[in-house]
């Protein structure tokens, strides 16, 4: 083991923060702004105040590594069909009652955390194992942000790329940092309506579209939103209509758009999983709005899953869940019938990784 594998001794210390007059210190990193004294930590429960300054309490450790499909994240109109190395820690700054990882991300216990591994040994086994890109994802990288932006770093290094699965709630000063050091996003924009996003996230609406429009016009992160329809909370014609009007008039009608199927979960297991068609509605509101690239997930929708040239109709990428079936564009993203070019990130395609999923260990 090398000395860059190895990882701090001591707590590792937390950036965006301020003290208070009170005696208090204030975290910065997101919205919620929590006020700390000393030994508490925030509502994420990984940031910590420990004497007179703020600390990352999962610095170096994770709930487990996993090789993935590109596909998963979701991400369609990034380096499709290859591999990534994903990894997540513990803990969320949001309160979603319906979350999917709720095991993951509402965990209060750090012994879930099996795996502790320095951001050079991160990025070695990715780039051994093939990977393209290493994800931040499974819980939200906003609250272990300083460990994802080592890794980021690390991950460049070795010519590797970086992706964010983030609910996209974080302040404009840590933001600027931390898309400045992802090559892609996925962000979860839960809902359209302030109501749902207070009463089932505990959040508020308005920073997530603040943060969409900064990656989309203020960086070179490629985006893609995703949005779990959850039946008779934020799936209504009226909802989907404004949400898919405002992303077509302020991000642009080439952002992809993933509506995908909820399950019965944590605090809504009375709620029914998400029933096909309204994925394909939701699908058919976003196309009619504009919105060239829309796509349906956790389903097995082989049109919703397809990308359809914007210039001559074509099928330019095939897709049945994780799996593409059928690959009609050249290594620039041109359709090879036309010659439009499809907006993302591409490369010479080797074949897909298909719909498996790889648990790697990497411990110090």
């Amino acid at each position: 083991m090398t000395a860059r594998d190895r990882l701090p001794d001591t707590a590792y210390p937390g950036r965006w923060w301020h003290a208070l007059d009170d005696g208090r210190i204030q975290c910065d990193l997101c919205p919620r702004d929590c006020r700390l004294h000393e030994g508490q930590r925030g509502m994420c429960f990984v940031r910590e105040r420990s004497g007179d300054a703020m600390v990352l309490a999962t610095y170096g450790r994770s709930s487990g590594f996993c090789i993935d499909p590109i596909e998963k994240k979701p991400l369609n109109h990034f380096y499709p069909g290859s591999s990534v190395l994903s990894f997540g820690t513990a803990g969320c700054n949001l309160a979603c009652k319906f979350c999917q990882n709720w095991d993951i991300s509402k965990s209060r216990e750090m012994d879930r955390l099996l795996d502790r591994a320095a951001p050079e040994r991160i990025a070695r086994t990715a780039a051994a194992h093939g990977c393209r890109s290493i994800a931040f994802t499974y819980n939200d990288p906003v609250i272990f942000a300083e460990y994802a932006l080592d890794c980021a770093a690390a991950a460049h290094a070795a010519d590797l790329q970086t992706v964010a699965v983030t609910a996209g709630y974080i302040h404009a000063e840590p933001r600027r940092e931390f898309y400045a050091a992802m090559d892609a996003a996925n962000v979860d924009l839960k809902g359209f309506t302030e109501d749902f996003y207070f009463k089932q996230t505990g959040a508020h609406l308005r920073p997530v579209l603040d943060t969409l429009e900064y990656i989309r016009h203020e960086t070179s992160c490629w985006l893609e939103i995703t949005t779990l329809l959850i039946p008779g909370h934020n799936d209504s014609d009226t909802e989907l209509d404004a949400m898919t009007r405002w992303i077509e008039q302020h991000l642009g009608r080439d952002v992809p758009l993933h509506f995908t199927a909820f399950h019965p979960d944590y605090k809504m297991t009375d709620i029914a999983a998400t029933p096909p068609e309204t994925l394909a509605r939701a699908r058919r509101i976003g196309l009619a709005n504009g919105l060239r690239y829309v796509y349906t997930g956790n389903v097995h929708d082989t049109a919703g899953g397809t990308t359809f040239c914007a210039g001559c109709g074509a099928r330019l990428i095939v897709r049945d869940w994780y799996r593409i079936l059928e690959f009609a564009i050249d290594e620039h993203g041109g359709c090879r019938e036309c010659g439009a070019t499809l907006p993302g990130r591409f490369a010479a395609f080797t074949g897909s990784f298909g719909s498996r999923r790889i648990p790697v260990r990497i411990s110090v």
